[in-house]
This record gives C-alpha cells, sequence and structure tokens, in this order.
C-alpha cells in the first residue's frame, strides 16, 4: 500500500499497490504491519457496507465522541463517490478545514479518517457501494453531526447532493454545535 499524506494533519489517502497477470489482480486492503509502520490505528471492530441507489446522495457529516470516537477507512467497492473529511480537532492547526477526494471501483483509492474528524460522502454515480473499516462500535448516544453546507466549514461539493435524510439536513452549525474549539476538547 502506498500512504498519500492530505492537507489534513493524520488522514492520508490510501492507493492500493496491485500485482496482476493475465488473471487479474491481487491487493491488499488492509495490513496491520503496513498500517502499524505508519503509525495508523490497526485494530479494527466493525467492517460496514453502504449502497446509495442515486447519484446526488450525502450521508453526513457525522462523528462519534468520546470513548466512542472513531478511525474509519473508507473505499469505494462499486461506483464512485466523493469521499469528504473534516479536522473537528481542538488544537488541530487544520480545526474546520476540510478535504475530499474521488474514491470509486477503478481508482481503487482509500480514505483514512482519523478520530476526531468528520465525515461525509456524496455519491457521483447511481448504485455507489463503499465499505468502511471502522476502529470503535456504533454508540448511538455519542453520534453527531455538523451541517454539510456550513459555510463556516465552507466544503466545495463537486456536484449538489439532491438526496439528504432528514437527520443530515438538520445537524447544527459548526460555532453552534462546539461554541468553539473549548466543546472540541476529549475529541483527538
Amino acid at each position: 500500500m502506498k500512504f498519500h499524506k492530505t492537507s489534513l494533519d493524520g488522514a492520508y489517502l490510501i492507493e492500493l499497490e496491485r500485482r496482476g497477470d493475465d488473471r487479474g489482480f491481487f491487493a491488499r486492503f488492509f495490513c496491520e504491519q503496513e498500517f502499524g509502520a505508519q503509525g495508523l490505528e490497526t485494530h479494527f471492530v466493525q467492517v460496514n457496507n453502504s449502497l446509495s441507489g442515486k447519484a446526488g446522495t450525502l450521508r453526513g457529516i457525522h462523528y462519534q465522541l468520546p470513548p466512542s470516537s472513531e478511525v474509519k477507512v473508507v473505499r469505494a467497492i462499486r461506483g464512485s463517490l466523493w469521499d469528504c473529511i473534516v479536522d473537528l480537532r481542538a488544537g488541530s492547526p487544520t480545526f474546520g478545514k476540510w478535504f475530499g477526494a474521488e474514491l470509486n471501483d477503478d481508482n481503487r483509492l482509500m480514505m483514512y479518517v482519523p478520530r476526531g474528524f468528520g465525515h461525509a460522502l456524496l455519491t457521483l454515480t447511481s448504485n455507489v457501494e463503499a465499505l468502511y473499516l471502522v476502529s470503535a462500535f456504533y454508540a448511538p448516544e455519542s453520534e453527531r453531526g455538523v451541517r454539510w453546507n456550513d459555510p463556516a466549514i465552507g466544503i466545495e461539493w463537486p456536484i449538489q447532493p439532491v438526496e439528504i435524510s432528514e437527520k443530515d439536513r438538520n445537524w447544527p452549525d459548526l460555532n453552534d454545535t462546539f461554541h468553539g474549539m473549548e466543546r472540541m476538547r476529549g475529541l483527538a
């Protein structure tokens, strides 16, 4: 695997290294040794699978509070999505900044989402299937979110979302949620 640092501290795009022949190819989706050598999370407790039928479906911006904050490794296994992360860690030099990249079944890139980050995806094609490695169990009481179009974050979505759940439409803005960085202590 090749680990490419993003503009946000601790976040990576991961490129699979394919070994192929006339039958196809083989690549590692996860390797404890390779992740560990980069100082990344190596313990995952869930593998989640999502399917979104329509292009323009938005999921997020989601995160979980400690002690249930989680690391995610996200990959599109069918179709194309735009994966977006937001640094929500108090004291981080990139607090409130975002990074996005296209993940699809052709480029096979994966997004490494550190603890303390919000995460969202926007489908660019129909019938997009995503696979997530997750380091903490889902804890509904710890689930939180930030509004996808909060002007304080200023995410430049590649297309206009057309499908958004009621819950995701109604998450508060970053400033309303955290009253500044002081409320974010403990997410990192």
